[in-house]
């Protein structure tokens, strides 16, 4: 008896039109399974912690005596309220806390709200913060971020982080010191000293800033993580310099276990000025 014709609008699959023209008791490739592989652990950045070569002792020890060495450290970024805080921070980027205060004194004088800021225009910022690296696009920022402040959060600076990021030139390390500095929240901004210290020590390894951050948090003591924003960053600052650590002022040498040390024996433990 003749088999009925397939109809040409429809299409036989592939691996059904192989089985049929296929020997009896064969498999088609096409058709053919392969087993499934078995899942990779997970190895991304974010899963992945690196074993670091200190007790929690010893990192406990080490935030003691910078909480010694600097009681009360403070920000060296000069500012009047949290509005002037942020326009600070943001124009800290690629730029020295010290070239940056030079610049916004004259600033601050004429505009310490967003409203002022506005009233002021982005050409008097521009020519009052002409000193400071990437200060045409530093000026827009500042300008979009008053408005911003005045059209979203009726002229107040946010407390969240979420909210922070928002804001024109603010990015994650900005909010953080933002929160720590204005709100006294404690969070851990990562800048290029802390970034430095926690991989030069080994202490905080990572590639980018949110990888020494996390690393940072996993670690820091409670009790010790709303002061050591600045502790790292005037530890890199003064101490453990880029160019060339001064090991032999350092009050953590006994402990460090840094490639670079020089020194093994611990700077006086004494209070600095501010």
């Amino acid at each position: 008896m003749e088999k009925p014709k397939t109809p040409k609008s429809a299409k036989t699959p592939r691996a059904s039109a192989a089985r049929a023209k296929a020997p009896a008791g064969s498999v088609p490739k096409a058709a053919a399974v392969k087993p499934r592989a078995k899942p990779k652990a997970k190895t991304g950045r974010a899963t992945r912690r690196r074993k670091i070569p200190y007790s929690p002792e010893e990192i406990r020890e080490i935030f003691r005596r910078f909480s010694i060495q600097r009681p009360e450290p403070k920000g060296e970024l000069e500012h009047v309220n949290p509005f002037t805080l942020v326009v600070a921070v943001a124009l800290s980027a690629q730029a020295t806390d010290a070239g940056v205060n030079k610049a916004t004194r004259g600033l601050f004088a004429l505009a310490d709200t967003p409203e002022k800021m506005l009233a002021l225009g982005e050409d008097k910022v521009r020519d009052l913060i002409k000193t400071i690296g990437l200060y045409r696009n530093k000026a827009k920022n500042v300008i979009a971020l008053s408005q911003k402040l005045v059209d979203d959060f009726n002229s107040e600076v946010p407390r969240t982080e979420t909210e922070l990021v928002t804001l024109p030139g603010v990015g994650r390390k900005t909010a953080n010191v933002v929160m720590s500095m204005a709100f006294g929240i404690p969070t851990l901004a990562v800048d290029t000293h802390v970034l430095r210290i926690g991989n030069r020590l080994n202490i905080a390894p990572g590639k980018t800033p949110d990888e020494v951050e996390q690393a940072f948090l996993r670690i820091i003591p409670e009790d010790y993580l709303f002061h050591a924003h600045h502790w790292l960053i005037l530890h890199g600052r003064y101490c453990c310099k880029a160019r060339k650590p001064e090991c032999e002022r350092c009050v953590i040498a006994d402990i460090c276990k840094s490639p670079e040390k020089t020194v093994d024996v611990p700077a006086p433990l004494v209070e600095l000025p501010i």
